[in-house]
């Protein structure tokens, strides 16, 4: 079936098995619009003389209460997917901070892992390199004890 939305005027081809007799709120992609849609039903010709007026009053009072029923139902349904969306955005919102805060964490470890292992490889081949940097014993001592200082101020920090 195609379905005209009321705003913008836009035509959609709409499955007719989605949206039941009572009807059922329907959302426009082009415009965001929301309205309350009841498909038109083709009904046969009938003869004048089979029809029972009380027959009529009834099913027009059942359909009164499931169409009533029906909006209920896609209120609650509606206000659920948009708390879903709320909580969802939220939650999202608080990955991102904790992202943020692992990023720096993350490349703190990093820096002090590669810190680490540049002093190490410098203290390895400080015999071959000290030909050439003079004074990498005197640097290499100063950063073995700042190393130490660092370590003693996280145990004491924690402890």
């Amino acid at each position: 079936m195609i379905i005209q939305c009321i705003n913008c005027n836009k035509n959609f081809q709409v499955d007719s098995k989605l949206i039941p007799k009572t009807g059922r709120n329907l959302h426009c992609g082009s415009c965001n619009h929301n309205w309350f849609y009841i498909p038109v039903i083709d009904s046969p010709k009938i003869d004048n003389q089979d029809i029972k007026i009380d027959e009529i009053d009834d099913n027009f009072e059942k359909f009164e209460e499931n169409k009533v029923q029906s909006t209920q139902d896609d209120e609650i349904l509606i206000d659920k997917q948009n708390l879903s969306k709320n909580t969802q955005i939220k939650k999202s919102q608080q990955n991102k901070n904790s992202l943020y805060l692992s990023d720096i964490l993350s490349y703190m470890v990093v820096f002090v892992i590669s810190f680490v292992a540049l002093i190490a490889i410098l203290d390895t081949f400080k015999a071959s390199l000290s030909t050439v940097f003079p004074r990498l014993e005197f640097l290499l001592y100063n950063l073995f004890e700042s190393i130490k200082d660092i370590i003693l101020f996280l145990k004491n920090l924690f402890l």
